[in-house]
C-alpha cells in the first residue's frame, strides 16, 4: 500500500490547490488520479473548446449584419474541418503541457486509471491501493442520457463527443432547451447546418428571466427551429437506401418523435445527427463513496458543509462534484476557499449570493443573482424594484443599429441594494461585470454604479441608465406589455 500526504481525484480546478501546497511544501507526496485527459472537463470537453467554436460562429452573425450598415461583406466559405481542427489543436497542446507537468513533477504520482474507495482514506486505483489522510474529491459531471425509447439503438452525439466531429452535418436535431442546445446551437447553424431544437420544458432557456428567453427564442430562431415542450418519445434510424436497395454502408436520417405536453400532439422529426443536451449529472457513483464514509444526496451528488468538507472528516469536494453550480469559474472560487479551510486550518464559509453565468449565443446572454421571482417571493412586490434600460436607447447602441436588446437590474427597494441582474444583447459577458463586481462590496448599492462616471459614449452607458430609474414590479410588467403590443401593431 502507498502512502501519500494528498489524494486528488480529477485535474481540473484541484491542481490550483496542489500547485499551491507544492510550493508551500516541497516534500509533499500527492497522488493525482484522473481516468480522463488531464485539465478538467472545462478544458477537454467543456467551456473553452465550445468557445472556441463559437467564436467563429459569432464572427459569422456578425458579418451576415454588417450589411444593416451599408457594409456589404460577403462570407466566401466557412471552413468547418479547419475550425474543428483548431479547437483540437489548441486543446491538444493545452492537455499535453499539462500532461508532462504531471508526469515531470517530483511531488506527483499520476494515476491515469479509475479511482474507488475500499474503506475511509484508502482507494484502490488499477491494481494500486494507496492512502493518505486528506482526499479531495473533483470528480466533475457526465452528460445526462433521458431514458428515450430506441435510443440505445442509434449512434448520437453529446457534447463530449460532438467535439470529434470531422464532417459538417446537413442536419442535427438536439434534444434539449438549456445552455448547451442554445449554443451548439447556434454554432452548428452558424458553420451551415439545418438545426432543430426539441426542448421539454415550457420555455427555452428555462433558468433566464422569461423575457431574456422569449428575445433569444426569436432571435435564434431566424437561425434555426426552436420547439418547447416537447417530450421526445422515441427515436430510431431509418436505413438509407438507394433505389429500391438499401446502402449497406450509409445510415439514414434519424427520426425523432416528440409528444406536446400540453396538447398530446404528436411531431415528427428528422436529422442527420442527433444531439443529445439534456443536461449534466453526478459521476460520484464510480468512486463507490460509502465505502470511503461520504455520503451523497438523492441525486447523487457529494453533500459538503460550507466550508466543503464532506461527511468524512478532510475528505473535501469542489467543483461540479458537489452539484451546486456546474461552472469552472465556481470550481475555481471554491478551490480558493477549499485551499485556505483544508490547507491552512482556517474557517471560510463558501458565499455563492452572486454567481454569474453567461450563454454565448449571437445575442449573447449574461446573469448574476436573483432573478425577479425569486426577489418578490422573498420581499415582496412592495420591496423590490427594476431597473430596465434597452441598448439602442444609448448612443452606442444606435451607432451599432442595435434593437431590443436590454439590462434588467434587480434592487432592494429600501436600500438599491443590488439582488440580481440579466443582460441580452452585444458583450453581455463583459458588460455585466460592473454590476457582479459591486455586488461583492459591503453595501452591494446599486447607487455605486449609478453614481460612477461611465465613458460616453460605450455601451456600458446601458447599465448606468438601467440604474438611474427603477420602477416597481407592476410597472416594469406594464411597459412590457406595452413594448409588446406596439411591436404586434407595427408588424401588422
Amino acid at each position: 500500500m502507498k502512502q501519500y500526504d494528498l489524494i486528488v481525484i480529477g485535474t481540473g480546478s484541484a491542481m490550483n490547490i496542489v500547485d499551491a501546497m507544492i510550493q508551500q511544501n516541497p516534500k509533499i507526496r500527492v497522488a493525482v488520479i484522473d481516468k480522463d485527459e488531464p485539465g478538467g472537463i472545462c478544458l477537454t470537453r467543456g467551456c473553452i473548446p465550445s468557445k472556441i467554436l463559437l467564436y467563429p460562429a459569432e464572427l459569422v452573425r456578425t458579418i451576415e449584419r454588417s450589411a444593416e450598415l451599408n457594409v456589404h461583406a460577403e462570407i466566401k466559405k466557412v471552413d468547418f474541418e479547419k475550425v474543428m481542427d483548431r479547437m483540437r489543436s489548441l486543446i491538444g497542446r493545452e492537455i499535453d503541457q499539462i500532461r508532462q507537468g504531471l508526469l515531470s513533477s517530483e511531488n506527483i504520482d499520476y494515476y491515469r486509471d479509475v479511482a474507488e474507495f475500499v474503506s475511509p482514506y484508502t482507494m484502490k486505483v488499477g491494481r494500486e491501493i494507496i492512502t493518505a489522510k486528506m482526499i479531495f474529491l473533483c470528480t466533475g459531471s457526465r452528460a445526462i442520457i433521458p431514458p428515450i425509447k430506441g435510443l440505445d439503438n442509434i449512434e448520437y452525439l453529446t457534447s463530449d463527443t460532438l467535439l470529434k466531429l470531422k464532417q459538417l452535418p446537413e442536419s442535427v436535431a438536439i434534444v434539449g432547451g438549456g445552455y448547451i442546445a442554445a449554443e451548439y446551437g447556434h454554432f452548428l447553424s452558424s458553420m451551415g447546418s439545418n438545426v432543430t431544437i426539441i426542448g421539454r420544458n415550457p420555455q427555452f432557456l428555462p433558468d433566464e428571466e422569461p423575457e431574456i428567453s422569449e428575445l433569444a427564442m426569436e432571435e435564434l430562431g431566424k437561425h434555426m427551429c426552436i420547439f418547447t415542450n416537447l417530450e421526445v418519445k422515441e427515436v430510431k434510424q431509418e436505413s438509407g437506401k438507394s433505389g429500391n436497395k438499401i446502402k449497406e454502408d450509409k445510415r439514414g436520417k434519424i427520426v425523432i418523435v416528440a409528444e406536446d405536453k400540453k396538447t398530446g400532439q404528436s411531431k415528427r422529426f428528422e436529422a442527420e445527427k442527433l444531439l443529445i443536451a439534456t443536461g449534466r449529472g453526478p459521476t460520484n457513483d464510480i468512486l463507490h463513496p460509502e465505502k470511503g464514509g461520504v455520503r451523497l444526496d438523492k441525486d447523487g451528488w457529494i453533500l459538503v458543509d460550507e466550508y466543503l468538507q464532506t461527511s468524512q472528516p478532510n475528505v473535501w469536494a469542489l467543483g461540479d462534484a458537489d452539484g451546486k453550480f456546474l461552472f469552472k469559474h465556481v470550481a475555481n472560487y471554491e478551490s480558493q476557499v477549499l485551499y485556505y479551510n483544508a490547507v491552512l486550518g482556517k474557517k471560510v464559509k463558501t458565499d455563492y449570493h452572486a454567481i454569474p453565468h453567461a450563454v454565448f449565443t449571437y445575442p449573447e446572454i449574461a446573469a448574476v443573482g436573483m432573478k425577479e421571482k425569486q426577489a418578490v417571493e422573498e420581499f415582496g412586490k412592495e420591496g423590490v424594484l427594476i431597473g430596465y434600460y434597452k441598448y439602442e436607447d444609448t448612443a452606442k447602441g444606435e451607432a451599432m443599429a442595435l434593437s431590443r436588446y436590454f439590462v434588467k437590474a434587480i434592487l432592494k427597494h429600501d436600500s438599491l441594494k443590488i439582488l440580481g441582474a440579466h443582460v441580452i444583447g452585444p458583450y453581455a459577458s463583459i458588460i455585466i461585470q460592473e454590476i457582479i463586481n459591486v455586488m461583492y462590496t459591503p453595501e452591494q448599492s446599486g447607487w455605486v454604479v449609478n453614481d460612477a462616471i461611465h465613458i460616453h459614449p460605450s455601451l456600458s452607458e446601458v447599465v448606468q441608465r438601467a440604474f438611474q430609474s427603477p420602477m416597481t414590479v407592476d410597472q416594469y410588467h406594464e411597459m412590457l406589455d406595452h413594448e409588446r403590443k406596439h411591436r404586434i401593431s407595427k408588424a401588422i
